[in-house]
C-alpha cells in the first residue's frame, strides 16, 4: 500500500513537471513567434536613439508649373546631454555662436533627457552658423537637416499662399487650408548607445522622410505678376487705405490672380500684425459695391422683360423722389432723355431706381439670392465673409431703390466677380476655386483633382448676351471708356461707393471700382479692381480703377493668347482723347507725296533719298495718334 502511494506521487510529480515544461516551451514559442517584434522594439528603444530628419513640405505651383512655394535645406541643433563631456566649453561656445546667454544654453546642455532640441535659437540655422558649430567637433552636439519654407516671389500672392510657423506648420492661407496634405512625415538617423547614453560603434540606420504632397493652383503667375505690379503702382500713386484685384475665368470659376494691399512677406511674418496677415481682402472685405452691382439689376430686368434697352425711355432730371428720400444722379442736372441702354452707359442712379421699381422687391431680391449674395461662395480659402443683404420684410420703397444701384447692402469682392461672371458667361453661376489638384510628389499623380462646379443657372443665354452687349457699350460709349483696348471687345462697369462710418456716409471718402471682361461676345477673363480712398484724385471708378483693370486685361491677353476680334467696336471718343489710327502703307512711295498722311504722327527719319524704303510700325497696324513712326529713306 505504501509503495503504491509512492508510485502515484512519482507519476503525479512527473506529470506536473511535464506540464510545466510544456508550458515553458509554449511560452517561449509564443514570445519568439507572436511577440518577437514587439519585444524587439521595446528592447531596441532602451539602447537606440533617433535623430529626427524633417521632411520637405509639399511645393505649390501655378497652373503652368511655376514654383510659388518651395523649400530651402537648413540645419537645426540637437544635443545628447549624456554624451557631452566638456559641458562648460559646450555651453560657452554654443551660446557665443547662437548669440544667447550662457545660462539659457546651460539649461539645454544639462537637461535630463535623452535628446534635447535647442528651440527656437537652434532652429533652421544658416550654413555659416552651421559650419561654425560643426567645426567645434563637440561630443553630444549634432546638426540635423531641416526644411525652411521659401517663397520665390516673396510677398506676391501672400494672402492666398499664407505662411508657416517655426515648426513648418501651416498658419494661414493655403498653407493652413491644405496643411494635412502639404505636411510630410519625419525620417530619422537611428544610432545605438549604452545605458549611460554613450554612443556605441554600431551601424546607423537611416529612415528616409516622406515629403508632403504638392499643390497645383489655378493661378497664372504671369497675370499674378501684372496684378502685383498694378497694385504697387496704385499704392505709389494714390496712397489708398486698401487696394485689391481679382482675375477669374468666367467659364469655370478658376481664380487666375488675386492680391491686395497691404500685403506681407510670408518669410518675415513676425514683422506684421495678425490683421495684416489674416485679412485676405478679396474674400474678407465687406463694403457697399456701388454701381458695379447695377449689373445684377440689369440682368434681372432683362431676364424678367421689364425693360427694353433700345426702345424704352427715361428722363433723368438729376434726381428722383422715393418716399421721403431724394436720390440724386452723379451728374448735376442729370442726363436728360435716355434709352435704358444709355442709363447703363451713363451709370444713371435714377434710371436704375426705375428698373428696381419695375422689378419689385420680391423679384429683385430673388435674383440677388440666385447670384450668390448674402452667403459664402465656398472658395477653398479660409476667412471668407458673407456680406449683408436686407431681409425682405425690412425692404421698403427706399431700400428697394438704393439696392437697385448698389447702396445700403454689403458684398465681398469674390461675390461680385463670381456673380458678374455668371451674368456674362451664358448665365451659369460657378463656385470659385484656386486649387487645381493635390499631387503625389514622386509620381506626380493627382490624389485630389478639383473640377468646375456649377451652382445653378441664374439667367438664360440670350439675357446674358444682352447684358454683355450693354456692358460693352459702357466701355465704348460710357463711363468705362478708360478700359477700352483697341482691337478687342471689352465690356465693363464702373463703381463709386461712398463709405460708411458709425452709420453715416463719409464725405469725400469712396471705394472706387471697375469690373471688366473680354472678349465681350465670348468672355475669357474677368478682372475686378477696387481702390479704397485714393488720394489726390477725383474719386471715380472710371478715372482711377478702369485704367488699372485695362492694364491687367492687356497682360491677360498675352498670358492667355486671346486673339483680336474681327468685329471690335470703335470707341466713342471724347474731344480730349487721342484716337487709334491705322498706319498707312508708305513703303515705295515718294516722301513728298505722303506728307498729309503723316500729319497725325510723330515721324523719325533715317537715311537719305526721296523714297521710303522701310517703315515701322508696318502698314495696317493701329496706334494712338501722335505715336512715333520710323521711316528709312533711300532711292529706288
Amino acid at each position: 500500500m505504501f509503495f503504491k502511494d509512492i508510485h502515484v506521487k512519482i507519476r503525479l510529480f512527473f506529470v506536473i513537471v511535464i506540464i510545466l515544461f510544456l508550458t515553458i516551451i509554449a511560452k517561449v514559442l509564443y514570445i519568439q513567434v507572436f511577440e518577437y517584434d514587439k519585444l524587439k522594439n521595446l528592447s531596441s528603444d532602451l539602447w537606440s536613439r533617433n535623430l529626427p530628419i524633417e521632411a520637405d513640405r509639399g511645393k505649390i505651383y501655378d497652373r503652368n508649373k511655376v514654383v510659388l512655394a518651395d523649400n530651402i535645406t537648413t540645419t537645426s541643433l540637437i544635443l545628447i546631454p549624456n554624451q557631452i563631456k566638456e559641458k562648460e566649453k559646450t555651453i560657452k561656445e554654443l551660446s557665443k555662436i547662437l548669440n544667447i546667454s550662457e545660462s539659457k544654453m546651460a539649461k539645454h546642455v544639462n537637461k535630463k533627457t535623452s535628446i534635447e532640441r535647442v528651440h527656437p535659437e537652434g532652429r533652421r540655422l544658416s550654413f555659416e552658423v552651421s559650419d561654425k558649430i560643426n567645426a567645434l567637433n563637440l561630443d553630444g552636439v549634432y546638426l540635423v537637416k531641416e526644411s525652411k519654407r521659401n517663397y520665390p516671389y516673396d510677398s506676391n500672392l501672400s494672402h492666398v499662399l499664407g505662411y508657416v510657423g517655426i515648426d513648418n506648420q501651416g498658419l494661414s492661407g493655403l498653407e493652413l487650408e491644405y496643411d494635412k496634405y502639404l505636411t510630410g512625415s519625419y525620417g530619422s538617423i537611428k544610432y545605438f548607445s549604452d545605458a549611460k547614453g554613450n554612443r556605441l560603434k554600431l551601424n546607423e540606420i537611416y529612415e528616409e522622410p516622406q515629403n508632403g504632397m504638392n499643390l497645383t493652383l489655378t493661378i497664372d503667375n504671369n497675370i499674378q505678376l501684372s496684378v502685383e505690379r498694378e497694385l504697387d503702382n496704385v499704392v505709389y500713386k494714390y496712397n489708398p487705405e486698401h487696394a485689391l484685384a481679382i482675375v477669374m475665368d468666367p467659364n469655370n470659376g478658376e481664380i487666375l490672380a488675386m492680391s491686395s494691399r497691404p500685403n506681407f512677406s510670408p518669410t518675415n511674418y513676425q514683422k506684421y500684425s495678425i490683421e495684416e496677415i489674416n485679412r485676405n481682402l478679396p474674400i474678407w472685405m465687406n463694403y457697399e459695391p456701388g454701381s458695379t452691382f447695377k449689373i445684377i439689376t440689369l440682368a434681372a430686368s432683362l431676364q424678367e422683360d421689364t425693360i427694353d434697352l433700345q426702345n424704352d425711355h427715361f428722363y433723368d432730371g438729376g434726381s428722383i423722389r422715393v418716399a421721403n428720400a431724394k436720390i440724386k444722379c452723379w451728374k448735376k442736372g442729370g442726363h436728360g432723355a435716355e434709352t435704358f441702354l444709355q442709363v447703363v452707359e451713363n451709370s444713371c442712379n435714377p434710371g436704375f431706381v426705375i428698373m428696381g421699381q419695375k422689378l419689385g422687391k420680391e423679384r429683385l431680391f430673388s435674383y440677388i439670392d440666385k447670384f450668390g449674395f448674402g452667403k459664402k461662395t465656398g472658395i477653398d480659402l479660409n476667412g471668407e465673409a458673407t456680406g449683408i443683404i436686407f431681409n425682405l420684410d425690412r425692404v421698403g420703397e427706399v431700400e428697394l431703390a438704393t439696392t437697385a444701384f448698389g447702396q445700403g447692402i454689403s458684398t465681398t469682392p469674390i461675390q461680385q466677380i463670381t456673380a458678374v461672371s455668371a451674368a456674362i458667361n451664358g448665365g451659369i453661376l460657378y463656385k470659385p476655386y484656386i486649387v487645381k489638384s493635390v499631387d503625389e510628389p514622386e509620381t506626380n499623380s493627382s490624389i485630389i483633382k478639383n473640377k468646375p462646379t456649377k451652382v445653378r443657372r441664374v439667367i438664360d443665354k440670350q439675357t446674358s448676351k444682352e447684358v454683355a452687349m450693354a456692358l460693352e457699350s459702357v466701355v465704348t460709349n460710357g463711363t468705362g471708356r478708360n478700359a477700352f483696348i483697341d482691337g478687342y471687345r471689352v465690356g465693363g462697369k464702373t463703381g463709386t461707393a461712398q463709405k460708411v462710418e458709425n452709420g453715416s456716409y463719409m464725405a469725400g471718402n469712396y471705394i472706387v471700382s471697375f469690373i471688366g471682361f473680354l472678349p465681350a461676345d465670348n468672355p475669357k477673363v474677368v478682372v475686378y479692381v477696387a481702390i479704397d480712398n485714393p488720394k489726390g484724385v477725383v474719386q471715380y471708378g472710371g478715372t482711377v480703377s478702369a485704367p488699372v483693370a485695362k492694364n491687367i486685361l492687356e497682360d491677360s491677353i498675352n498670358a492667355l493668347n486671346i486673339p483680336k476680334s474681327d468685329d471690335a467696336s470703335e470707341k466713342n471718343y471724347q474731344f480730349w482723347e487721342k484716337k487709334y489710327l491705322e498706319v498707312p502703307n508708305l513703303v515705295g512711295k515718294k516722301l513728298d507725296s505722303v506728307t498729309n498722311e503723316l500729319t497725325p504722327f510723330e515721324v523719325q527719319y533715317t537715311g537719305s533719298g526721296d523714297y521710303i524704303i522701310f517703315q515701322s510700325p508696318s502698314n495696317g497696324e493701329r496706334v494712338l495718334e501722335g505715336s512715333k513712326i520710323r521711316i528709312l529713306l533711300g532711292n529706288k
